[in-house]
């Protein structure tokens, strides 16, 4: 079972970027695919980005397309996001979390069966 924590909480002005970290317990962290997601009070949690195992494919959400990237160091055992020309709209809990499953994108929270804790993002306006 592999435990992951996020890190880079923060307050950032609309229009700055920021970067998240997602840290894995596992050594061979790039064997799941990893998504991040994000959440706001009363609405479902919401997907952001997805990176496969492997090779790397990568796949985002339209309302993040061209402003968030997701790497992997595999060295690290770590999943970054790294958010720029972020929005208001942007404000929210980020959780990343990773399957074993062999598939190129995952893009749906029942797909996942490790998470993190989440981490606080807030954009001021």
């Amino acid at each position: 079972q592999v435990h992951l924590v996020e890190s880079g909480v923060g307050l950032v002005q609309a229009g700055g970027p920021l970067k998240l970290s997602c840290a894995a317990s596992e050594r061979a962290f790039s064997a799941y695919a990893v998504g991040w997601f994000r959440q706001v009070p009363r609405v479902e949690r919401e997907f952001v980005v997805t990176v496969s195992r492997s090779v790397g494919l990568t796949y985002y959400a339209d309302a993040v397309k061209g402003r968030f990237s997701i790497t992997r160091d595999s060295a690290a055992n770590t999943v970054y996001l790294l958010m720029n020309s972020l929005k208001p709209d942007d404000t929210g809990v980020y959780y990343c979390a990773a399957t074993l499953d062999a598939g190129s994108y995952y893009t749906y929270t029942f797909e996942y069966e490790y998470w993190g804790q989440g981490t606080q993002v807030t954009v001021s306006s």
